[in-house]
């Protein structure tokens, strides 16, 4: 019977491994997709909060400005809305002589609106020149 030589594995077992594998990869890959997943959400609502506090922020200086003519005038009637930050629209909703109310929208917080008030005119519910409302979170 004749011998056949067999080839020696020196070759196939020293042979050191370069990259990475493809289910290495599609594991890293799912890895960042969850971690996306999670971080994404977090971060739509942080700017949400941004545009509301821009809004709470307009209604208390509309306060401040709604005050300086009422000391000026002696009542609020003729008062109008000042020009709201970046965008942020102010609009009066109530007027009177003893006192106003007034809202707040923002054009990227669809749904969310600010109210305030001062004087006979304060939103129930609401403490005097404090914003609130129901979607004001």
């Amino acid at each position: 019977m004749a011998r056949t030589k067999i080839p020696p594995l020196e070759n196939t077992m020293n042979k050191t491994r370069k990259g990475f594998t493809l289910i290495e990869l599609l594991i890293v890959v799912v890895i960042i997709g969850i971690l996306a997943a999670i971080a994404i959400p977090k971060f739509a609502d942080t700017k949400k909060k941004a545009y509301i506090t821009a809004m709470k922020s307009d209604l208390k200086n509309m306060v401040s400005s709604a005050e300086a003519f009422f000391s000026d005038n002696n009542t609020y009637v003729g008062y109008t809305a000042p020009t709201g930050s970046s965008g942020v629209t102010l609009s009066m909703t109530a007027q009177t002589a003893t006192g106003w109310a007034a809202s707040a929208a923002h054009a990227n917080a669809a749904g969310s609106s600010c109210v305030i008030g001062v004087g006979a005119s304060t939103p129930a519910g609401l403490a005097e020149g404090e914003p609130g409302g129901a979607t004001c979170r």
